[in-house]
């Protein structure tokens, strides 16, 4: 397969940088658990935007209007993610337990779940984070068929199986191969109440760490032709669309650390959906108590762009919460105070 041989020319060339120098291991890991939580959670349905990910992550500041329950996936997929590069680093077998221990962490605080009535009508009903479902959980296809998944009673063999089928009748397989399947093969038990996506796009990625590859980030822009590939292969039994499809993401991945790794900027982070508030409130605690230039700013908060950052600090000091002193070059700003 192609593909296969693509990613593993693309790792080869990774490897030759290895190890990695502790800043750009920072800077990568920070940036991958933005776009993992971000694109994982809105195909999901989160309506955070990136840059809203972004901001909450790295700043903790919330916009207007958006869900608590939001916020909340955010921060857990986060740290289920923090929790993964741990795992990985002590070489952590993938066991029953652990996949409940990280449900329970990626699905923390959540007490509901939204669900599709026999009438077409949304309901929440009754959720517990780290436990197996207790109801069905079918769901209507994009094709607008019902497409059932194990039925609860059945769920402890299955994933038996399933971790059974990883120890042992998946070891010849190609890693990223391995991986995919157990993905497939996952959402189609759909273990639990909810999550079910999350987690196994997360257990996908832990597999293909533990064998020395990135994480696979499934980009929400795709997020159409994800779901019909899985779709594809329940209707045909052929999971070869579903593999060619997270390989092509997988290289996406790889292609992105080869340009950090080279020096290459990175997409920026966008910020035109930023709240305003929360930006102006990001400013003026990063300003905090000190006399900065704007350029000293900029370096404080690069996630707002300068040119947005400009305005922003013209706004604040004509309602007077930041003071401007000096001219030209020579400008600073300091918070007004008593």
């Amino acid at each position: 397969m192609k593909e296969l041989r693509k990613i593993d020319d693309l790792q080869a060339k990774l490897d030759t940088f290895r190890p990695f120098s502790k800043e750009l291991l920072a800077l990568w890991q920070e940036r991958l658990r933005i776009d993992w939580t971000y694109n994982s959670n809105a195909i999901e349905g989160n309506t955070l935007t990136y840059g809203e990910t972004a901001f909450f992550l790295r700043d903790g500041l919330t916009s207007e209007g958006k869900p608590l329950k939001d916020y909340i996936e955010a921060k857990n997929h986060a740290e289920a993610i923090d929790y993964l590069h741990e795992v990985v680093q002590l070489k952590h077998k993938l066991t029953e337990s652990f996949i409940k221990e990280l449900h329970g962490l990626l699905m923390r605080d959540i007490e509901h779940t939204v669900a599709k009535g026999a009438d077409g009508k949304l309901i929440h009903k009754p959720f517990s984070a780290g436990k197996y479902k207790t109801r069905p959980n079918h769901v209507l296809t994009l094709s607008g068929t019902i497409h059932k998944y194990a039925e609860p009673i059945k769920v402890p063999d299955e994933m038996q199986e399933l971790l059974t089928w990883l120890k042992n009748g998946a070891k010849n397989l190609h890693a990223v191969e391995r991986a995919s399947l157990f993905h497939y093969r996952f959402v189609s038990i759909h273990p639990f109440d909810d999550g079910n996506g999350r987690m196994a796009r997360l257990l996908m990625s832990m597999l293909l760490m533990q064998a020395g590859y990135p994480p696979c980030i499934i980009r929400n822009s795709k997020r159409r032709e994800y779901l019909q590939s899985l779709e594809h292969a329940d209707d045909t039994e052929s999971t070869n669309a579903f593999l060619t499809f997270i390989a092509g993401e997988l290289i996406q991945t790889e292609e992105t650390m080869l340009k950090a790794i080279e020096g290459k900027p990175l997409p920026p982070i966008p910020d035109e959906k930023l709240h305003r508030d929360a930006r102006k409130e990001l400013i003026l605690k990063t300003v905090g108590d000190d006399t900065l230039a704007i350029s000293q700013i900029a370096d404080r908060v690069p996630l707002i762009k300068r040119p947005t950052l400009k305005k922003d600090i013209s706004a604040l000091v004509r309602a007077r919460k930041l003071k401007k002193k000096g001219k030209g070059k020579g400008v600073t700003y300091k918070r007004f105070g008593p």
